[in-house]
């Protein structure tokens, strides 16, 4: 019987979406489980094999879970909104609503062809005016509080307590004083302009449109920002509870980077009449008597204030080339050890010794860390030495301890100070609380904890995203549109590009922007919000999707918080993560969510990767690059990058690259379904390796768990009626064994390892040639399920069952078949291994020296004679010392 698995495939996807097999239901009778997958952007150019990988992950996790009882929600939307559509729109004319149905036409497709368990009741889209009219009101929900530092959590704005001497300035104070404490406010921010596409990126944007060729340039504007700073502290603390990744947990601690130290102020010399004090931030305040110059970042206010005649043109010329390059560019220079900047013309007072230091621009020191200024010890600091050494300024040593003499190298540990003043002698620890106390007794500085992190730029010049449901009044306030008129939809318009000065395309839309309505006149906000809005919350919508009261009922979210296991790529391991955090503890305090994290544990699945080769000989395609993705390869040599083209005997030589368009190794999920089926590519998916590891596709490897499958099918279908009963000892031995290592290494998500205990027993069954019995088959087909769902549910069938296995519980291996009755004796005669024996469990070591004695297949090993001694280690093995 030929295992047609295009109608078997066919047929179960059918079955289930019919039967609502996956449908989830808030029941408080039964224990919850929530796998959810970083769901995707649906791209034109659909699924490559490299995607599906955490999604058949979590889909295993799922079946298995609902195996074992529990009660799952694993549901499937799309975040849609983003720039490739917008572009798409302005090359093609197509709205980017339509370009972006069609894309999620095909990805819905390819998935429901993979047999995923979704709810497919719960598909969610970004782009749904339905969807975001919930991302606009969590918005305003955000807008409408402010942070309690002393509460330690958000709060409603109209809670805010105003002072007196506020409220008597009358209500445009008011007004201002709330605006400039919300969650979500205005703010005059730097960004990164690319003006050939006229468009804001995002910071981890750069460096991909600098490699196309786009320029990008650092420039100011009115921008909506987040106070995602208020809750650095809480993002940091409640990490620890969190069953992440060691390196994510890392990266968001970088990310948010925490600071113990000491604002200092600096005060202006020889300038009478300008009040004028600089004020740093450092975590080494003990090395303040080492501070031979000042620098502040090119964007810092007092700049231009500060720069003397003869030195302002210098400054405003390095000022003006500063703007043309992005952070990440500044920060990768500086790394390298390369400064440039100008001096000013302008001296600063060292508070703890009175001395007159110069004041440098530089764009090593960027304006959104920190203060946008730096005291420098170069003595102490590499980024400090290389500036000094370059511009010939002083080094002085003030904390002993390095191997080298300053001059040439900074040293920047602890040690003990020198040249410091009321500092000498004291150890670093000491010495810094020395100082600290010191100047905040003479008012020269104060106590600071303070974190790398930056409040988030929240908007966008786009078109394609969602609308802010805010509106401008002729008087400059900003107010809200009411919860009735939720959700703010998109104009439709012509031109998707921004105007030249940056105007966003919704300016364009006349009519749209004029508002008139219950909360006011004015006009729109025309900035739409970022992609990550749409995704910081998703996974609260997907509990209650159809809701139009709220965006999700307080009982589904009571029930179904929080995530229990989330599956994504680690490109997500900092700002997905952290802006849904910080979204999530915002909810929390308003008491929409009973949880303080939205996802418990965290696994970030390994790369697909795809192999392009190069011929020996160095040929290259027409565009200059080296020859491309062949599928047919044949290794050469095990772990060598040595392969032969299998159709033309070619020797070429591989490499593994991330699967991508542009490198041409891209393989289709389609192709490899429509020739060897869904179970099977599931199965590769897993079986490549460890799921957190990178590990190349390669077809040999599908065609061998196609053939794997093949098995189980003539298994259950070829080899005649299954026996009664419950098998030899054998038999249920195998089964048992089996079912407790699939369990184990399932729970522990080694799903590579757990189809090798399957792959083994079907090896093992078939080599005994004994009649299958019907229950081990069952059990068996049970365990397979997970993985290789639809052939699974037709053995299942086939064995007279009416209903779909997925709810079936799982099997449970029986502990007294799980030891065996015999052990490998190893035996060794004068330190040599000369035999392996099959003997009991529990036999005595005078029994193991009758039996190696007495054994006539190791009596020409002794030689005739007599043993000085026979050591036994029980259970291993036996050494016959003569």
């Amino acid at each position: 019987m030929t295992y047609e698995f295009r109608a078997i495939e066919a047929r179960w996807q059918r079955y289930w979406d019919e039967h609502r097999t996956f449908a989830a239901d808030v029941d408080p009778e039964r224990p919850k489980y929530y796998v959810l997958d970083m769901f995707p952007y649906p791209s034109g150019d659909g699924l490559h094999v490299g995607h599906p990988e955490g999604y058949t992950a979590t889909d295993i996790v799922a079946r298995y879970k609902r195996m074992r009882g529990f009660n799952v929600l694993h549901p499937m939307g799309w975040d849609a909104f983003g720039l490739p559509a917008e572009r798409y729109a302005m090359k093609t004319g197509t709205h980017p609503a339509k370009r972006t149905a069609e894309c999620i036409v095909n990805f819905k497709r390819q998935l429901k062809t993979l047999g995923f368990s979704y709810d497919w009741e719960r598909e969610v889209d970004t782009t749904d005016p339905r969807y975001f009219k919930w991302t606009q009101w969590i918005f305003l929900q955000i807008y409408n509080s402010f942070y309690d530092a002393e509460a330690g959590r958000a709060r409603p704005i109209a809670e805010l307590p105003i002072p007196a001497e506020v409220s008597a300035a009358g209500e445009a104070a008011v007004t201002a004083y709330r605006d400039a404490r919300r969650l979500a406010y205005l703010h005059d921010a730097p960004v990164n302009w690319c003006p050939e596409l006229r468009i804001v990126l995002a910071n981890e944007e750069v460096a991909e449109h600098v490699e196309q060729g786009y320029t990008v340039v650092r420039r100011a504007m009115r921008q909506w920002m987040m106070r995602i700073t208020a809750y650095a502290e809480r993002l940091l603390a409640d990490l620890d509870g969190l069953d992440w990744p060691t390196s994510v947990l890392e990266m968001q601690r970088n990310w948010i980077g925490r600071s113990e130290g000491a604002e200092v102020d600096f005060k202006l010399a020889d300038r009478t009449g300008l009040e004028v004090k600089l004020t740093v931030f450092t975590t080494r305040p003990d090395t303040l008597f080492g501070a031979t110059y000042m620098v502040l970042a090119p964007e810092h206010p007092l700049v231009d204030e500060i720069a003397t005649p003869e030195r302002r043109d210098a400054v405003l010329a390095y000022v003006a080339r500063a703007a043309t390059r992005s952070e990440r560019e500044r920060q990768a220079e500086a790394a390298e050890g390369n400064k440039t900047g100008e001096f000013t013309g302008a001296f600063a007072i060292n508070p703890v010794n009175g001395q007159r230091i110069p004041i440098w621009i530089s764009d090593y020191v960027l304006m959104g860390y920190g203060t946008g200024a730096i005291m420098a010890v170069p003595g102490h600091d590499e980024r400090d030495h290389a500036f000094a050494t370059t511009f010939r300024l002083p080094i002085v040593e003030v904390v002993s301890g390095g191997d080298k003499p300053i001059a040439e190298a900074p040293y920047v540990g602890d040690g003990v100070a020198v040249n410091s003043g009321l500092l000498d002698g004291l150890a670093t620890p000491e010495a810094k609380r020395t100082i600290i106390a010191w100047l905040e007794e003479h008012g020269l500085g104060t106590r600071r904890v303070t974190y790398k992190l930056r409040d988030w730029l929240f908007s966008r010049q786009r078109y394609w995203g969602e609308p802010f449901p805010l509106v401008h009044a002729a008087d400059g306030a900003v107010f809200p549109v009411t919860d009735a008129e939720l959700p703010v939809t998109l104009p439709a318009i012509d031109d998707y590009q921004p105007s030249e000065s940056g105007e966003p395309p919704l300016a364009k839309a006349e009519a749209w922007r004029q508002y008139d309505g219950p909360a006011g006149q004015g006009l729109r906000e025309v900035n739409t919000m970022p992609q990550w809005a749409g995704s910081c919350w998703y996974y609260l919508r997907f509990m209650d999707p159809t809701n139009d009261a709220a965006p999700f009922s307080k009982r589904a979210a009571d029930y179904w918080l929080p995530v229990d296991l989330y599956i994504g790529g680690a490109e997500h391991a900092v700002l997905h993560l952290l802006y849904s955090r910080f979204w999530h503890k915002v909810l929390f305090d308003l008491g929409h969510v009973g949880t303080r994290e939205p996802f418990q544990k965290l696994v970030n699945q390994g790369m697909v990767l795809g192999p392009t080769y190069h011929p020996l000989d160095g040929r290259k395609d027409e565009q200059g690059k080296p020859l491309l993705f062949l599928p047919d390869l044949v290794e050469l040599a095990a772990g060598s990058d040595q392969w032969r083209v299998k159709t033309t005997g070619e020797p070429v030589r591989v490499q593994w690259d991330k699967m991508s368009k542009s490198r041409g190794n891209v393989v289709n999920p389609d192709d490899v379904i429509r020739q060897y089926g869904a179970d099977t590519m599931r199965l590769y998916e897993m079986f490549m390796g460890p799921l957190e590891h990178s590990a190349p596709w390669q077809t040999d490897g599908v065609a061998g768990c196609f053939r794997f499958l093949q098995r189980v099918h003539r298994l259950a279908f070829e080899s005649g009626e299954t026996a009664p009963g419950e098998g030899t000892d054998r038999q249920r031995r195998l089964l048992h064994k089996t079912i407790a290592a699939v369990t184990e290494r399932v729970d522990r998500l080694a799903f590579n390892t757990a189809i090798s205990a399957m792959m083994v027993y079907v090896r093992d069954i078939v080599q005994a040639d004994e009649p299958l019995p019907r229950d081990s088959l069952e059990q068996f087909v049970l365990l397979l399920a997970p993985f290789a769902p639809h052939l699974a549910e037709e053995i299942w069938q086939s064995l007279g069952h009416v209903r779909s296995l997925a709810h079936e519980p799982w099997p449970a291996a029986d502990d007294a078949w799980l030891t065996e009755d015999t052990f490998p004796l190893v035996v060794q005669i004068g330190g040599k291994r000369r035999a392996e024996l099959q003997v009991a469990v529990g036999i005595s070591e005078a029994e193991v020296v009758q039996l190696v004695m007495s054994s006539s297949e190791l009596a020409r090993y002794l030689e005739g004679k007599t043993p000085r001694r026979v050591v036994y280690v029980p259970g291993k093995l036996v050494n016959v010392v003569l």
